[in-house]
């Protein structure tokens, strides 16, 4: 009976094996490989791709830090988007007072009349503190106030997560502070703009005599990656701008840009002891541009491979009206484009009105690159995007793909499940009876036996 018993049980095991493998559980992937193999020295640091906005790599990305002449940046972002280059620029008694103590200046005089374009240039170059304060009394309409408030308004625009700017040069205030995150973000915006990439690659520049300078007033570029204007030690080849900062308080900051292999990286470190800001920008590039590439997104060939059917189902039975443009996708170079999830969301351009939406590349769970949709079928750019209101952008039709592999799964599953049910069940039964039997018969052993009769042998009779 014990043998019986073994064997019902081995057969329900097998059985639910076999039915198991009607459903095989998902595999467990190992997270997609992020390169990450990299330490610096600065308490916070950040690499993130000019073009795209993805961030290759983070340190302490968020924590406040004082920005000191970095700060200059966002200024120069302010100035540029309001004001002509060659307005011309008074210098009060305060933007003058800006210089003592011996920070960084070019000695401007009380009433000292310059272009803008020539006080952008002393700021970025040689990190001149009154021409900053100059610049922001100028642009914000004779009150440094009203312009620092543009600074963190601007801040604020771009999606800064923990700033707070009180002055236009970074001269060190408590509540004057920022993280390396935010500083990308505005590196990146700065960057975006041909006035200020052509300044802050300058490595070097002459401001022709002014009406409180006779001579002409020569100035050199202080990023040492950029420039040999102080050392050639820390000279970067693939450099093509940015920003140094140094404060008692702050430690050494600097905010980098390097080009190289079609990418365009931007590099920010905080609180650093100086020059060890020139030896982790440097690790960082090349970590980064030895670990990772870019795809250009030409074409929409092969998207309904690569994006879930569900998502897909706003674009419709339409896919071929729509062209992509303007797409790049920053990836590890140990992975391909196809194995980046892709999203599909309506979106709209008042200055491009054929663009209607865009794709969003993740990768690792991160952000990785998007590329424009556009609908080169309509002049007014108005693409029907199912499952979406005409308010969003959509045809406002509820509209659905057929995936017939998942069909097929889900009644797989279901035909799977009830035959499970069933063989369990008997197996269930046939087990408890053979239970009750092995129970019964430890309690009796003669129960259910059968006597067998014997014959009692004839005796013979004495005659």
């Amino acid at each position: 009976m014990k043998r019986n018993t073994v064997k019902g049980l081995v057969g329900l095991i097998f059985g639910c094996v076999i039915i198991g493998s009607l459903f095989p559980a998902k595999p467990v992937q190992a997270e997609n490989y992020w390169p990450s193999g990299i330490e610096v020295e600065s308490n916070a640091a950040i690499v993130m791709d000019q073009n795209t906005g993805t961030i290759l790599y983070q340190k302490n990305e968020t924590d406040a830090h004082y920005p000191a002449s970095i700060t200059k940046i966002m200024t120069a972002l302010v100035a540029i988007e309001h004001s002509d280059m060659k307005e011309e620029v008074t210098f009060s008694q305060a933007a003058v007072d800006q210089s003592l103590g011996g920070t960084s200046s070019i000695a401007r005089d009380l009433n000292e009349v310059m272009t803008m374009e020539q006080c952008l240039y002393g700021m970025m170059l040689e990190s001149a503190n009154e021409c900053a304060y100059a610049i922001g009394e100028h642009v914000g309409g004779g009150d440094i106030n009203t312009f620092v408030q543009m600074m963190n308004e601007r801040a604020k625009e771009l999606g800064c997560k923990n700033t707070h700017f009180s002055n236009p040069n970074g001269l060190h205030k408590e509540d004057h502070y920022t993280c390396a995150y935010d500083m990308a973000l505005i590196a990146r915006a700065a960057y975006s703009n041909q006035v200020f990439a052509k300044i802050t690659g300058t490595r070097a520049y002459q401001i022709p005599p002014t009406n409180k300078h006779s001579d002409i007033t020569y100035l050199n570029n202080h990023h040492c990656m950029l420039n040999t204007y102080k050392t050639t030690e820390y000279l970067y080849e693939y450099c093509v701008g940015g920003k140094t900062g140094f404060t008692d308080e702050a430690n050494a900051t600097l905010v980098t840009y390097a080009k190289k292999n079609g990418m365009t990286l931007i590099c920010v470190v905080m609180d650093v002891d100086r020059t060890n800001q020139y030896v982790d920008t440097t690790n960082l590039f090349n970590y980064c541009f030895d670990n990772f590439t870019q795809y250009e997104i030409e074409d929409n060939e092969g998207l309904s491979d690569n994006v879930s059917p569900r998502k897909l189902g706003a674009l419709g039975t339409n896919i071929e009206l729509v062209e992509i443009q303007d797409g790049l996708v920053i990836l590890p170079k140990t992975a391909n484009l196809s194995q980046a999830e892709i999203a599909v969301e309506a979106m709209k351009e008042e200055e491009n009105p054929a663009v209607v939406g865009q794709l969003k590349y993740t990768y690792a769970g991160r952000y990785v690159g998007e590329a424009k949709l556009l609908y080169n079928k309509n002049e007014s750019g108005g693409y029907p995007f199912h499952n979406l209101s005409v308010e969003e952008g959509g045809s406002d039709v509820a509209y659905y793909r057929v995936d017939f592999l998942t069909i097929f799964g889900v009644i797989l599953g279901v035909v799977g499940g009830i035959f499970l049910i069933v063989f369990l069940i008997r197996k269930a039964d046939e087990l408890s009876t053979r239970i009750h039997r092995y129970r019964a018969e430890r309690r009796d052993p003669n129960r259910g036996l059968h006597r067998i009769k014997t014959k009692r042998p004839r005796r013979r009779r004495r005659r």
